[in-house]
């Protein structure tokens, strides 16, 4: 199935993801892109669908010839403080405020959003396997994360992050058992209790 170039040709649309909302530790991340309505690569899907390496690749490509892209992060701090899905919406709204060309539609990911500034959104369930915007801001949004997590690791490797990129695998969820939480772990995910109960 190939993916819908627009929802509305008329309109100037981004489309926004998020990635690492189902971590345990790092910041959430969140890209909006406004793609040229013809942009078409064959390798450009649900960045979960793509490996490591497309990901890099489409990358440039997305960069070069998106109209306009951006960027948000939202640190593990705030993601206690307000939750991970206020915190995956404001993310997405860092984004979209900082696009160089102002979209008159967002296509967001998923079911849920928090209105951005008047701007009309549309809500679409896997819409990351759907249109090439959001799928592009899947790909910058989990490459940058990828990226953040990369550089956490070489501050406490023993988390394996450069493998796990935070998420909860068996793996990480021992070496919490074994060294306890760092300040990069979140702290609302109840992994202290999780910490604890594997210390006795």
């Amino acid at each position: 199935m190939s993916l819908e170039a627009y929802l509305d040709k008329n309109m100037t649309e981004a489309g926004c993801d998020e990635a690492g909302r189902g971590c345990l530790a790092g910041p959430v991340f969140a890209a909006a892109v406004i793609l040229p309505v013809d942009f078409y690569h064959p390798l450009l899907n649900d960045s979960k669908q793509m490996n490591e390496a497309n990901r890099y690749t489409l990358r440039e490509i997305i960069e070069k010839e998106a109209i306009a892209y951006a960027v948000g992060e939202v640190s593990c701090q705030e993601i206690d403080e307000i939750n991970i899905l206020n915190a995956s919406f404001l993310a997405m709204h860092k984004a979209i405020d900082k696009l160089k060309v102002r979209p008159n539609m967002l296509l967001i990911d998923g079911n849920r959003f928090k209105t951005y500034s008047n701007i009309p959104h549309k809500c679409i369930i896997k819409g990351d396997g759907k249109y090439a915007s959001i799928a592009a801001a899947s790909v910058l949004a989990k490459t940058y994360r990828d990226d953040a997590m990369l550089k956490l690791h070489e501050e406490v490797p023993h988390y394996n992050w450069q493998q796990n990129k935070g998420y909860g695998t068996a793996q990480h969820r021992e070496a919490i058992g074994k060294h306890g939480i760092s300040e990069h772990h979140r702290r609302s995910f109840q992994l202290v209790a999780w910490d604890l109960f594997h210390q006795h």
